[in-house]
């Protein structure tokens, strides 16, 4: 049997964490739960996930400041973070991969799709991944810088 793999969702809306924890766990997946920045950072001192999915716009501290922290810390900064936030924005997005997101989805969300990602973001080396990083920020750039 494979080893159970562990997804952080860090969101302040309890429907989504529950609508997340539910597909997940469908999918086989243990999921931790934190419902504020601060909260998640807690979590991740007392335990490396396999991946984090990681709202914006919380209360305490922001997904924003979340991210930087993780990806700044050398204990969780290969810790890949998928952002899942209603921030749309091309400058949003843009922000999300230049700071280390290895996914970033807006929300709705298919619930399908969100174990699939959850499982590319896991199974994606992490040389591909930063490439992959660039490529989207490029083509972000290129798509703002159109209009």
């Amino acid at each position: 049997m494979a080893e159970q793999r562990t997804v952080l969702v860090v969101d302040d809306e309890p429907d989504v964490l529950l609508l997340c924890r539910v597909n997940l766990e469908f999918e086989g997946y243990r999921v931790l739960e934190a419902s504020d920045g601060e909260q998640a950072l807690a979590r991740l001192e007392d335990e490396l996930p396999d991946v984090v999915l990681l709202d914006v716009m919380m209360p305490k501290l922001d997904g924003w400041a979340v991210l930087e922290r993780i990806k700044s810390d050398p204990r969780t900064a290969k810790v890949p973070v998928v952002m899942l936030t209603a921030k749309v924005q091309d400058h949003d997005q843009i922000r999300g991969w230049s700071s280390g997101a290895a996914e970033y989805i807006t929300k709705p969300f298919s619930p399908l799709s969100l174990s699939q990602v959850v499982q590319d973001v896991i199974d994606t080396d992490p040389e591909e991944e930063e490439r992959r990083r660039r490529l989207v920020l490029d083509k972000l750039q290129i798509l703002r810088d159109g209009n």
